[in-house]
């Protein structure tokens, strides 16, 4: 290990590490002769982690209809694809979208009417706040989820 004292800190500080030619080499070798399993292992993980993701996709699609058994035909699919997309930060990503929580099926579910059903999107390019234009549209949202729930 490779320590310099720093007068700022009044300590020595690890600046490095010392390593003999020989065995860089050694290693960069060992890492080149798995790197084509290292490889194949991840692209396997990679395919796993798709199909598991789709899997996740259709369980929270059937619980949209489930929960809202009137909402037109293909249109669960529609939501919990866009609900549910990897490093979105959306609700379908969360931990309660994960156990299938109504409350989280529910917030997916609105956000999509809120932009698919109502002027939303088009009161947000007119300036308005996302609060505002939110509390604009809020009763459409709910009459279109009462009538997706079947008049419930």
């Amino acid at each position: 290990m490779v320590l310099e004292w720093s007068r700022t800190r009044e300590r020595y500080e690890r600046q490095g590490l010392l390593v003999e030619e020989a065995a860089l080499a050694q290693a960069e070798q060992e890492c080149l002769a798995d790197a084509e399993a290292r490889e194949r292992r991840r692209a396997r993980e990679a395919a796993r982690r798709a199909d598991e993701d789709q899997e996740y996709i259709a369980r929270f699609a059937a619980a949209v209809r489930a929960q809202y058994p009137a909402c037109p035909p293909g249109r669960e699919q529609i939501i919990a694809e866009h609900a549910c997309r990897k490093y979105s930060g959306r609700v379908g990503r969360s931990a309660a979208a994960k156990r299938l929580d109504a409350e989280a099926v529910r917030l997916a579910v609105s956000a999509h009417v809120r932009h698919t059903e109502t002027r939303y999107d088009e009161l947000l390019s007119q300036g308005y706040e996302r609060w505002l234009a939110r509390a604009e549209v809020e009763g459409q949202v709910a009459r279109v989820l009462a009538r997706w729930q079947g008049g419930r």
